[in-house]
């Protein structure tokens, strides 16, 4: 970011998401999966970063459906996108019937009595109405299980009148290449799949579905964390980009002997004579109290410990070894982004980056920029 855009010069903390990067990882995601359609799942405000920004971010690379979980996120979201194949994945509530079609968003099936009042809607309105039917594998969460599914097998006409985009199920441990789930799930998809109507399309990799393999991927997949830079599994390097820098502005700095406690309860003492730097993010900021004693954030390109306890606004940090030009008051330290990263802070926290990108607070300071391919968020 431009240390004089006037939009930041009085912030005390920011946040940059580089629009470029999402783009970018969705062109990994794509190579990866070698033709199979990609959608994008922009649930949760785009995982924290703001759908209504990712969305068409994702709509320029070509993306043209979108998950969301929630009939308010898919009505907030049909304004940005306003082309795009809208889905909804907690299902269809009663009474909703007539938002979902006035807003042209499709219902993500997930039971029999929703399916039921889906076609009756149709039924009245005189045509077959767009869904996707979700089918329990394992995961015992939303979806047919295995009660309504034999249903089904019995009387395959209670799926008449919808019209069927995709048939999709949800993989429970896809984090765990070697799970033996992951190949179970994937055995009864297919089985699912070859008792219903031939030419339905199919839907069941997530982003570390994605990785695992092309037996996975059938005709389309859907990627959430993977678009915002979280590692598909413990395994393998992580090949895709962080799009988000999290700055907090350092308020004071102060030199404390060895002895001095730090912070609420002080539960952090300096081991030698000491600078303290205060920095303003703290867990409203969606910056976790468990990173207290345990995380880190980077400042003139060093690590820095976080010590004592992380409070409501603020955070104090072992500046040291830091140079005194570089770590001074009114400086920035990236407290999340390229140099620690989601997935880094969430395994100090004992948690993972989904919580801490869906935590953040609002008072950052936003500010979007799209660096060219090539570039990275600087």
């Amino acid at each position: 970011m431009n240390p004089r855009d006037p939009a930041a010069e009085g912030a005390l903390s920011r946040l940059t998401i580089d629009l470029g990067a999402v783009r970018r990882n969705y062109r990994r995601l794509l190579r990866r999966l070698g033709g199979v359609s990609c959608a994008g799942v922009v649930k949760a405000d785009g995982y924290g970063l703001g759908a209504d920004r990712v969305a068409p971010a994702l709509w320029a690379e070509g993306c043209r459906v979108f998950f969301v979980a929630t009939l308010e996120e898919a009505v907030r979201l049909r304004p940005a996108v306003p082309d795009a194949t809208v889905c909804c994945l907690n299902g269809l509530l009663p009474g909703t019937e007539a938002v979902f079609a006035e807003h042209r968003i499709v219902p993500v099936l997930n039971a029999l009595d929703q399916v039921a009042r889906w076609r009756r809607f149709g039924d009245t309105a005189g045509r077959k109405p767009p869904a996707i039917l979700h089918v329990d594998t394992g995961m015992n969460r939303l979806g047919l299980g295995e009660d309504e599914w034999q249903r089904v097998l019995e009387a395959p006409d209670v799926l008449d009148g919808v019209d069927w985009l995709y048939l999709i199920s949800h993989l429970a441990s896809a984090d765990e290449p070697d799970a033996p789930s992951n190949a179970r799930q994937l055995a009864r998809f297919r089985q699912v799949r070859q008792r219903l109507p031939q030419g339905m399309k199919a839907s069941f990799a997530n982003s570390s579905g994605i990785f695992l393999g092309p037996d996975y991927h059938f005709d389309m997949a859907r990627p959430g964390i993977a678009l915002y830079g979280g590692r598909p599994n413990l395994r393998d390097p992580n090949p895709l980009e962080c799009p988000v820098r999290i700055e907090g502005r350092i308020l004071q700095i102060r030199t404390v002997t060895a002895g001095t406690a730090v912070g609420y309860g002080g539960s952090w003492t300096s081991p030698r004579a000491s600078r303290i730097a205060t920095v303003a993010a703290g867990y409203a900021d969606g910056y976790l109290r468990s990173l207290s004693g345990v995380g880190t954030v980077a400042l003139g390109g060093r690590s820095c410990p976080v010590v004592g306890r992380v409070s409501m606004d603020l955070i104090t940090v072992d500046v040291t070894d830091v140079p005194s030009a570089e770590a001074f008051a009114g400086a920035f330290v990236e407290v999340l982004g390229p140099s620690v990263t989601p997935d880094d802070a969430a395994d100090a926290a004992g948690t993972i980056g989904y919580e801490l990108l869906t935590s953040l607070g609002r008072r950052y300071v936003r500010h979007y920029v799209e660096t060219p391919a090539g570039d990275r968020l600087a």
